[in-house]
């Protein structure tokens, strides 16, 4: 009967790690794979003895893998310098028009393609804000 349980356990376990993938649940897939296979061969292996070995093996997983976890989560997104340009204003040289598929500005001293973040046509010489920027283009509102 603890066979089923510790396949089971391996089981969902995999599940919810190849939901997340996110390394959440993997020591947990693996130490209820050890200990599974411990319960295969000790037959006298009592319900306590298959947790602690659980139990024991999942810590020492967790513990092997931490500087690695920490690493993972220590990622800080560094900015390039176009996300630096969200929040300035620019001036619009070509009209912004969604219909034609048209729209230049001029960001210090560079000139984008640009879009109206609420679909709006922006006459030439507007002064417009940076909202966000996909690829090349910048996605402008007017100035309030």
């Amino acid at each position: 009967m603890n066979i089923i349980l510790w396949a089971a356990l391996v089981v969902i376990f995999i599940i919810v790690e190849l939901s997340t993938l996110q390394l959440v649940s993997i020591w947990l897939a693996v130490s209820s794979l050890i200990t599974l296979i411990c319960t295969l061969i000790f037959d006298n292996l009592t319900l306590l003895g298959q947790t602690a070995i659980f139990v024991l093996t999942s810590v020492v997983l967790v513990t092997a893998t931490l500087p690695l976890i920490k690493k993972r989560l220590n990622k800080k997104h560094i900015a390039t310098n176009s996300e630096l340009e969200i929040g300035k204003s620019a001036t619009v040289i070509e009209e912004i028009n969604p219909d034609t598929n048209s729209g230049r500005v001029t960001l210090n001293g560079v000139d984008w393609r640009a879009v109206s973040a609420k679909g709006m046509i922006i006459p030439k010489n507007s002064i417009v804000t940076v909202t966000e920027i996909k690829g090349t283009k910048l996605i402008v509102e007017t100035k309030n």
